[in-house]
């Protein structure tokens, strides 16, 4: 699941559990290893739940226009569960990416990929370009799907 998503140093990720816990959006219940030691259990608390569905309802910008974190948001938007608040989120991040944008500019003039006799540039953007569009027809085929079932709840 976090293919697509930086990888988290232990060094960062026990911190972040402790604030959680402190914050009372943790919970943690020691279990007996299969073979080793305990193991620690991690659940969201209530309070944790609200949180986190907060968060998934109202994304910071950063959370819609980082690749990265657009995806950890991915991951976890089935927990929303309502198609209207999906979808709401679904069509920030689909604004996000039909704005007019270029990595590159000569003046006030976009460039393109056949604009650049460099194969590398040209890779980047050739490959920017078609990940772009891939994603923009799947966040308009699931809207349609989100749209059909939030017209059937109403």
């Amino acid at each position: 699941m976090t293919g697509h998503v930086r990888p988290i140093a232990d060094g960062t990720l026990y911190p972040a559990i402790k604030r959680l816990e402190r914050a009372g959006l943790l919970a943690r219940e020691l279990r007996p290893g299969a073979l080793a030691a305990p193991r620690h259990m991690l659940s969201l608390t209530q309070a944790g739940r609200r949180e986190l569905l907060r968060r998934l309802g109202e994304p910071d910008e950063q959370f819609v226009t980082d690749e990265n974190r657009w995806f950890t948001v991915l991951a976890f938007l089935r927990h929303l569960g309502d198609p209207a608040r999906q979808a709401a989120v679904l069509r920030r991040r689909l604004d996000f990416l039909t704005q007019p944008a270029s990595f590159f500019w000569d003046g006030d003039r976009p460039l393109r990929a056949a604009d650049f006799d460099d194969p590398f540039r040209r890779g980047l953007f050739t490959i920017a370009t078609a990940t772009s569009r891939t994603e923009i027809r799947w966040l308009r085929e699931t809207l349609g799907l989100l749209d059909e079932e939030y017209g059937s709840a109403r």
